[in-house]
């Protein structure tokens, strides 16, 4: 099967843009738009293995979903070093193999593509567990009556969101709204929003004591893996919501689940997993986190809604666009933060 070039019918004028993944033809759509004056676009999913090849050694830039599965091997790893830029359509790199891609390649996250509709769901699973819906509905499914336990209120509550990019700073927008006030960490130590306070993670034990609810939006990196252990859950309040939307081996498996154990009134809202189909070919708790009733789960699809996807894909190619043209493109990620 040839592969089929999006502007194969015109001389080549432009630059060339490879993506790796199988795009849908939304997504195919939005990429066309955002790159149309400044790419042409080869789907390397559209071709055999000696296609595959020729077109990443005259790449220009690639565009990925995730780096290690779609390129088949180091012999393709190598090749990027023509294109000198990779632009991911996820916002997590971590998946990234930075050791095996050739030196002098840079790489752009997603960072922000996916921030509103994330931020509606991590104000979703805090409504859920402050309202006490997952136990307010397994009590009267077996019959019970519970007016007497009260459900808490956002309003007047602290909001501790660990990780103050895209998607932190769009939770935090919702969170105000009903009259929280936000307790941020970020690398800077300083933002434009307002906030009641803002950190680095040098602050984080201050944020954790103080948070009603903590938000983890933070990037998974060699310095945040594991950053949430038995001593950090024990400087929270008792009644205090945990939300992860980022990765979760930020945070400690077996120090949260035992925490959710013991302490009833602490609760979780996780809908990033330690064992993910796409990560590790199926979903498995090595602790039985589903069978407490102060969690509630989500299957990793806090960014998956209607048109999303292509919106990222969009905010990614626009990116790319930026990079062909000569401008610095946004969200460069530095390896220094994954690799040793």
């Amino acid at each position: 099967m040839t592969i089929e070039n999006a502007s194969n019918s015109r001389a080549r004028t432009k630059r060339h843009l490879v993506v790796t993944f199988s795009a849908s033809a939304e997504m195919r759509q939005a990429f066309a738009e955002a790159l149309d004056e400044v790419a042409d676009i080869t789907y390397l999913d559209d071709g055999g293995l000696d296609e595959r090849r020729s077109a990443l050694s005259s790449a220009d830039a690639v565009l990925a979903w995730n780096v290690d599965r779609e390129l088949k091997g180091p012999d393709e790893l190598r090749l990027l070093e023509s294109a000198g830029f990779v632009q991911l359509v996820s916002a997590g790199v971590d998946g990234v193999p930075f050791d095996r891609i050739p030196a002098g390649v840079a790489v752009a996250s997603n960072a922000g593509a996916y921030a509103e509709p994330m931020a509606e769901h991590v104000l979703a699973l805090t409504l859920s567990l402050a309202k006490r819906l997952p136990q307010n509905d397994a009590k009267l499914r077996r019959g019970e009556f519970d007016q007497q336990t009260p459900n808490r209120e956002i309003r007047g509550s602290v909001v501790g969101v660990l990780g103050f990019g895209g998607i932190g700073r769009a939770s935090a927008r919702l969170f105000r709204a009903f009259g929280a006030r936000i307790h941020a960490v970020n690398h800077s130590g300083h933002t434009d929003e307002p906030v009641e306070g803002i950190g680095t993670l040098r602050d984080l034990d201050a944020v954790l004591a103080a948070a009603d609810v903590l938000v983890v939006s933070i990037p998974l990196t060699r310095e945040t893996r594991g950053l949430i252990g038995e001593r950090e859950l024990a400087l929270m309040k008792p009644d205090a919501i945990l939300v992860n939307v980022a990765r979760a081996a930020i945070v400690d498996e077996d120090a949260l689940h035992e925490h959710l154990r013991i302490s009833p009134s602490f609760s979780a809202g996780i809908d990033a997993w330690w064992q993910e189909p796409r990560r590790q070919g199926s979903f498995a708790t090595r602790r039985p986190f589903l069978d407490l009733p102060n969690v509630i789960g989500s299957p990793h699809n806090s960014a998956i809604t209607a048109g999303s996807l292509a919106a990222a894909g969009r905010h990614a190619a626009e990116n790319v666009a930026r990079y062909l043209r000569g401008e610095a493109p946004h969200n460069l990620v530095d390896p220094a933060d994954y690799v040793a």
